[in-house]
């Protein structure tokens, strides 16, 4: 048996770090085994979803990685992949269980539901709907609803356990005595999700059905669906959700607002979006996928991170390359209960990932960064890069994102420092530290070669002569050469700058001291 799994997304406009999750795990399963991943758009819902909603999305999982085998793009022999392009198939479904006895015609009106449904909870009872045509025979069910088409329900059977042997939950099981019947095609014609999503599992020969845990609860009547159209049932496992940081509550699309925190903004603020951006994009949201991709983290991180929330290699790796998770990823490692989120971990592994990046890719990565805020232009100039090589090669393993690279480098490419005015205050206007700059600058003047273990022997020398410690030159002489108190190494950076420029910014620090 082909294995054959899908993940079915809404055309929103943003991948959901929870729904990332579940497909990469649908993703891991069928590459380990061979089988097929399939990636099916759930657009039902006419009002919600947009056509344009839908390349963001696609987007997503390329940067990821995680290519579909069939799909929109890809094709496949089982299409269309679009739900609303396959209202034919979820009517011919609809007549089948009409036809069989499976599904009846409702004419109850949204007055008399709700009177039934006030009804139940005045007595207190759970409301399970049941309509008036439900014991009427088939074929009568089939004439009436020719004769005037209208909400169509399906027949849940009585005095029964729904249930669902659980790849990750276990044995699962419901009452159909109070599951009520669900409504599977609308007054208008359309699928309702619950009905589709089976029809399409079934035309799709989908093996393996991997999904939130929240989806259980429609599982139990999904199963009764399956047998009602004699159809092969599929694997199902109902993986954990994702907790928020720091709570037990979970990482939901409706409070996405509240994580964009002073931090998070400031964060794109430093990228170059403005607020009006921000609040016009759900997508530039730490609860997204893109968020991750415009502040430059690398993808192998992001997969790397969510593969390892809430299923284990063993009982203490974090950090698994992509080709290891494929080999060992299975269902029976799988958590059941809920993963927490981490940024600070998924900060922490990124910072892995970068380490082991060839300088060109560096390179690569942290340029549109440095062009989108004008540092440098579209065709930088070949030392415009060998500037570029030479801070990443210095910055280390302080450089974790691609973004990293303003706070780094941003000094080495402006006409001038960009002076913290804390900065300034605290390093350069103290006592005596304007007239070490001045005294030391003529050292530096005629430092030569003028490279980093030089420049550290002469700063270390002069500090032994004059009795200082060595942070007493080191702090203003980084802000008068950079105009921050945090960078790269000063010897390395006052060798990228060189002499002549380092010479020229501490005259200008000295100014503004003067």
């Amino acid at each position: 048996m082909t294995i054959r799994t899908r993940f079915a997304p809404s055309p929103t406009g943003y991948l959901h770090i929870g729904g990332v999750r579940t497909a990469l795990f649908n993703w891991l399963l069928t590459r380990r085994h061979g089988g097929k991943f399939i990636l099916r758009i759930d657009d039902t819902d006419m009002e919600r979803n947009k056509a344009e909603a839908l390349q963001p999305i696609l987007d997503g999982f390329k940067w990821l990685g995680l290519h579909w085998d069939e799909g929109p793009e890809a094709g496949g022999p089982y299409g269309p992949y679009f739900q609303s392009q396959r209202h034919d198939r979820y009517f011919a479904a609809a007549m089948k269980l009409l036809e069989s006895g499976h599904a009846y015609p409702d004419y109850m009106t949204k007055e008399q539901l709700d009177a039934d449904r006030k009804a139940a909870e005045l007595a207190k009872r759970p409301y399970v709907h049941r309509g008036p045509h439900r014991d009427t025979p088939a074929d009568e069910c089939v004439r009436l609803f020719r004769e005037k088409p209208t909400t169509l329900r399906f027949k849940i059977p009585t005095g029964q356990s729904a249930v669902v042997e659980d790849l990750i939950c276990g044995h699962c099981e419901q009452k159909t005595d109070l599951i009520g019947d669900p409504v599977i095609l609308r007054a208008d014609g359309r699928a309702l999700y619950n009905f589709a999503s089976v029809v399409d599992d079934v035309d799709m020969q989908i093996t393996h059905v991997i999904r939130a845990r929240e989806h259980l609860s429609n599982t139990y009547v999904q199963v009764l669906v399956f047998a009602a159209l004699g159809a092969a049932m599929p694997q199902f496992g109902h993986v954990p959700v994702i907790n928020e940081p720091n709570s037990n509550k979970k990482l939901s699309k409706r409070d996405m607002k509240k994580f964009l925190t002073p931090e998070i903004r400031a964060k794109l603020h430093a990228i170059g979006y403005s607020d009006e951006q921000i609040e016009s994009r759900d997508d530039l949201n730490p609860v997204t996928v893109a968020f991750y991709r415009e502040m430059g983290y690398l993808p192998a991180a992001v997969v790397n991170y969510l593969g390892r929330l809430g299923w284990s290699l063993d009982d203490k790796s974090e950090y698994i390359p992509l080709d290891q998770m494929i080999a060992n990823f299975g269902l029976e490692r799988v958590n059941d209960s809920p993963a927490r989120f981490d940024p600070d971990k998924l900060y922490w592994l990124a910072g892995e990932y970068m380490k082991e990046l060839k300088l060109a890719d560096k390179v690569a990565g942290c340029l549109p960064f440095l062009q989108r805020a004008k540092l440098v232009g579209d065709a930088p100039s070949a030392d415009e890069l060998q500037k570029l090589e030479r801070i990443l090669t210095a910055s280390a393993e302080r450089i974790k994102l691609f973004s990293d690279i303003l706070t780094y480098g941003a000094p080495f490419f402006r006409a001038d420092p960009v002076y913290e005015p804390k900065a300034v205050e605290k390093r350069l206007k103290k006592p005596g530290a304007a007239d070490l700059l001045s005294e030391f600058r003529s050292r530096l003047q005629s430092a030569s070669p003028f490279d980093a273990p030089t420049l550290d022997k002469s700063l270390h020398d002069f500090c032994t002569e004059k009795g200082l410690k060595v942070g007493e030159l080191v702090h203003p002489l980084r802000v008068a050469t950079t105009g921050v108190e945090v960078g790269i190494g000063l010897f390395d950076a006052l060798a990228i700058l060189g002499r002549d420029e380092a010479l020229r910014r501490i005259d200008l620090a000295l100014s503004k001291c003067s």
